[in-house]
């Protein structure tokens, strides 16, 4: 089933890329970071790739937001099936982070929780779109630089 995702955004490009990355910034557990690093290896702009990464990824967080927005959050936990422990983690660290909390919307586990919350409690869509587009654009830079060796995981 990857694979033939991961063919389909290769035959699609930049676009592929875009909708790989709303679906993985979304409630969906998806990797664009798989589809991101296929592309830079077969010669995709690397500029390119991170701002279309960057817009879908947004875009699927925003969606997350407005979902949180118009909804309950015993909706949440019933139909999403964001659990209520990730949606309490999530509160937590935006007690502390406040709408700043959206920078850290890439973190696996409770990055869609964290925005999903910020709708609950309306946030500014604004500061959440701005510190939530800043977060996924360095993500998706730290991930060209080790793609490209200048940042080492090890």
């Amino acid at each position: 089933m990857l694979d033939s995702f991961l063919l389909f955004c290769q035959d699609w490009g930049y676009l592929g890329l875009t909708l790989a990355a709303f679906i993985a910034g979304s409630v969906f557990p998806f990797s664009s970071e798989v589809v991101m690093t296929a592309l830079l290896k077969i010669g995709l702009n690397p500029w390119l790739c991170m701002v279309s990464a960057t817009i879908g990824n947004v875009m699927g967080g925003m969606t997350c937001y407005l979902i949180g927005r118009a909804g309950k959050p015993e909706w949440i936990t019933k139909y999403l099936k964001v659990s209520d422990e990730k949606m309490a983690k999530a509160m937590k660290f935006m007690d502390k982070y406040g709408v700043w909390a959206a920078f850290f919307a890439f973190v696996p586990y409770i990055g869609s929780a964290i925005v999903i919350a910020l709708g609950l409690m309306r946030s500014s869509w604004v500061f959440t779109l701005i510190a939530m587009t800043a977060g996924k654009f360095l993500r998706y830079l730290l991930l060209y630089g080790i793609f490209i060796g200048i940042v080492s995981i090890a």
